[in-house]
C-alpha cells in the first residue's frame, strides 16, 4: 500500500481511556499508537519501581489493551507504545501474559537500552530514534513497546518498516518526524487545548483522537475518524506543530528536522495535507532525562478578603518566618479580589505559601501546624483553604547528553532474538539560531491603531521543558502575519509577560506557519515536580498572552 494510516490513542498517562477502543472501531487504521511518557511521568514510574521492581511502566495500558488486543489482532492493525516506561520488558511479558489469558495469539517485541545506569539519578534515560520501533515491526511484531523514545519515534518507526527507508532517506524521515509530532499530544491537533475552541463545530466538547495518513515520500495528511468530534485545520495543525519546539531544527535521534520547511495546505475537511519537510543529519548525541528526588515540599494558602490585603500578607509572612524558619519559604499572592463587591470570595486574594526543604519533618507538620495556628492570632477574617498535612516529596528534572554510540540501542524480536540497532554513521550540527527583528519591514502601518486583546488576531500554544517554557505565536491570516512578526519581540514580549523581563528569551521565526516560538529559559525553575508556580507546565501562558489588550493595527481585521 502507498499509505500508511497511523492512528493515536493516548497523548499522555492519563488521556482519554476509551480512546484505543474508540479509534479500532471509528475506521480503517494500520497502526495504532499510544505515547505515555512525559517528564513527569518518567518520575512517577521511578517512584513506582522503587516500591516494587517488577513495576515501572504505565499499568493503565494493559488494562486498555484488554478491551482491544483481540480487536486489534483480528483487523491487522498494529500496536505501538512508549508505555513501557522504565521496564519495557516487564510490559512485554504482562502483554504476552494476557494473550494466554484471553487466548490469543500475540507477537510482542519491545525495545531497551535507554536506561543508563546512573548511581545518582533516580532516573536517566536516553531518547532513542525508530530503527528499533523498525526492526520489531519487520520481524513480525503485533504489538511493540518502548521505553524512552522520542515521541514521534512511535510513528516514524512504522513508516520505516513500511517503507523500507534507510537512515539516508533524510527529508521522509523528517516529514514522518513531523507526523509523528503531530499525533503526539493525541486530540491537540483536533481541536482539543485550540484557542479558538468556539469556532470548532461541536465548540471543542469531544475532539476525535487523530490519524497520520503517511505517504512514501514522507509527506502527510492528517485527519480524524468520520463523525468524531473537533477538527483538523490548518491552525489546529499549527497550534500542535508549535507545542514544545525550541527554533527551525528540530533535533532527533535519527533526522534533524527543518521546521521552517514545513508546508500546511486544507485539502478538505478535516484534512490537512503536510509537505516539503527537509531533513539534515541528526547530531552526534542523545538527549538524556534525568530525574532525582529533590526533597520535601509542602503548601498552604490563606485567604485575604477586603481591606489592606498587602498588609494582611505583610503580617502572615513575618509569622511563618518568625514560626519556621526563611529557608525554603516561597510566597505568592495572587490578586484575585475586586473592590466594593458583596460575595466574599469575589472580595478574597489568595496568598500561596510553600516551604520546600531536605528535612521532612520541617517540610511536614511543624510547617503546615505553624499556618494552622494562626487562625485567630493573625489579620482580620484569618482562613484557610487547606487543613495541616504532611510534606511530600517531589523531584528535579535535568537534560543533558550522551555520544550516540555510547548507547547500546537494541530490539528484542518477538522470537527474543536480541538485534543491536547502529548508530548513524553520518551525523550533522544545527544550522538555526535565535533571529530578532527589531524594526518593521513593511507591515501594515500602525499609525492607526485600536485597542484589543492580542487574541483576536493571533492564536498561542505553550507548553514545559524541563525548567524552560514555549510559547508558540501564529497570525491567523497572511494580512496579519507582517505586523506580528514584527511587532511581537523579545522586548514587547517582556512587556506583555513581566516574569519574562529577568530571563534569557530566544526568539524564532517560521514564517510558512505565519509564526514566532520563543524559548524562555528557567521559567519553571526545575521542572514541573518541583515548580511551585501557578501554572507549573505553562499551559496558559499563550492564553495568557493573548488576553493581554494591545494596540492592534486598524488595517488588519479582527
Amino acid at each position: 500500500m502507498s499509505v500508511l494510516r497511523i492512528g493515536n490513542a493516548s497523548g499522555f498517562y492519563g488521556d482519554r481511556f476509551t480512546a484505543w477502543r474508540e479509534m479500532l472501531d471509528g475506521g480503517e487504521l494500520d497502526v495504532l499508537t499510544g505515547d505515555y511518557l512525559a517528564e513527569l511521568t518518567m518520575l512517577i514510574l521511578g517512584r513506582d519501581r522503587m516500591r516494587d521492581p517488577s513495576l515501572g511502566y504505565a499499568k493503565t495500558f494493559l488494562r486498555q489493551a484488554e478491551g482491544v488486543l483481540g480487536t486489534a489482532l483480528e483487523r491487522g492493525v498494529t500496536l505501538v507504545t512508549n508505555a513501557g516506561g522504565l521496564n519495557p520488558a516487564g510490559l512485554a511479558d504482562a502483554i504476552r501474559s494476557l494473550g494466554d489469558r484471553l487466548g490469543l495469539q500475540v507477537r510482542v517485541g519491545y525495545v531497551e537500552g535507554d536506561a543508563l545506569q546512573r548511581p545518582d539519578a533516580l532516573t536517566a534515560n536516553a531518547y532513542l530514534g525508530a530503527f528499533g520501533i523498525a526492526a520489531c515491526l519487520d520481524a513480525g511484531a503485533d504489538v511493540v513497546v518502548t521505553g524512552r523514545v522520542t515521541d514521534a519515534s512511535l510513528a516514524v518507526g512504522p513508516a520505516i518498516a513500511r517503507f523500507g527507508w534507510t537512515r539516508d532517506d533524510l527529508d521522509a524521515l523528517a516529514g514522518a518526524t513531523v507526523a509523528g509530532h503531530l499525533i503526539e499530544c493525541g486530540a491537540q491537533v483536533t481541536g482539543g487545548n485550540f484557542s479558538f475552541f468556539t469556532e470548532l463545530p461541536d465548540g471543542g466538547h469531544r475532539p476525535g483522537f487523530p490519524i497520520a495518513e503517511l505517504h512514501p515520500d514522507g509527506s502527510s495528511v492528517l485527519t480524524k475518524h468520520p463523525g468524531t468530534g473537533g477538527a483538523v485545520t490548518v491552525e489546529t495543525v499549527t497550534a500542535q506543530l508549535l507545542y514544545e519546539v525550541g527554533g527551525p531544527d528540530y533535533l532527533g535521534p535519527d533526522v534533524v528536522t527543518r521546521l521552517d520547511t514545513v508546508r500546511l495546505e486544507q485539502e478538505g475537511p478535516d484534512r490537512v495535507r503536510v509537505s516539503g519537510v527537509r531533513g539534515t543529519p541528526p547530531p552526534d548525541t542523545l538527549k538524556v532525562g534525568v530525574n532525582n528526588l529533590g526533597g520535601f515540599r509542602n503548601s498552604m494558602t490563606f485567604v485575604l478578603c477586603g481591606l489592606d490585603i498587602p498588609a494582611k500578607a505583610a503580617l502572615v509572612r513575618g509569622q511563618i518566618e518568625e514560626s519556621v524558619g526563611t529557608e525554603g519559604l516561597e510566597f505568592t499572592l495572587a490578586r484575585t479580589d475586586h473592590p466594593d463587591t458583596g460575595d466574599t470570595e469575589a472580595a478574597s486574594a489568595l496568598l500561596h505559601v510553600h516551604l520546600r526543604d531536605g528535612d521532612k519533618s520541617r517540610a511536614g507538620r511543624a510547617f503546615s501546624a505553624a499556618a494552622v495556628e494562626l487562625a485567630l492570632a493573625s489579620y482580620p477574617g484569618c482562613t484557610l483553604t487547606t487543613l495541616p498535612g504532611d510534606a511530600t516529596p517531589y523531584g528535579v528534572f535535568t537534560a543533558d547528553t550522551i555520544a550516540q554510540d555510547e548507547v547500546e540501542h537494541v530490539a528484542v524480536l518477538p522470537s527474543g532474538e536480541r538485534v543491536p540497532i547502529a548508530p548513524p554513521t553520518v551525523t550533522g550540527g544545527l544550522q538555526g539560531a535565535p533571529v530578532q527583528h527589531e524594526a518593521l519591514r513593511g507591515g501594515p502601518s500602525l499609525q492607526a491603531t485600536r485597542r484589543g486583546p492580542l487574541g483576536e488576531l493571533a492564536g498561542a500554544r505553550s507548553g514545559d521543558k524541563g525548567g524552560d517554557a514555549n510559547l508558540g505565536v501564529w497570525a491567523r491570516t497572511d494580512a496579519t502575519w507582517p505586523w506580528l512578526r514584527d511587532w511581537l519581540t523579545v522586548e514587547r514580549l517582556a512587556g506583555l509577560l513581566p516574569e519574562t523581563a529577568a530571563l534569557t528569551v530566544e526568539r524564532y521565526e517560521l514564517p510558512n506557519l505565519r509564526a514566532v516560538n520563543f524559548v524562555i529559559r528557567g521559567l519553571l525553575g526545575q521542572g514541573v515536580a518541583a515548580s511551585t508556580r501557578f501554572d507549573p507546565q505553562a499551559k496558559a501562558l499563550g492564553e495568557l498572552l493573548r488576553s493581554r489588550v494591545v494596540d492592534l493595527p486598524t488595517e488588519v481585521p479582527a
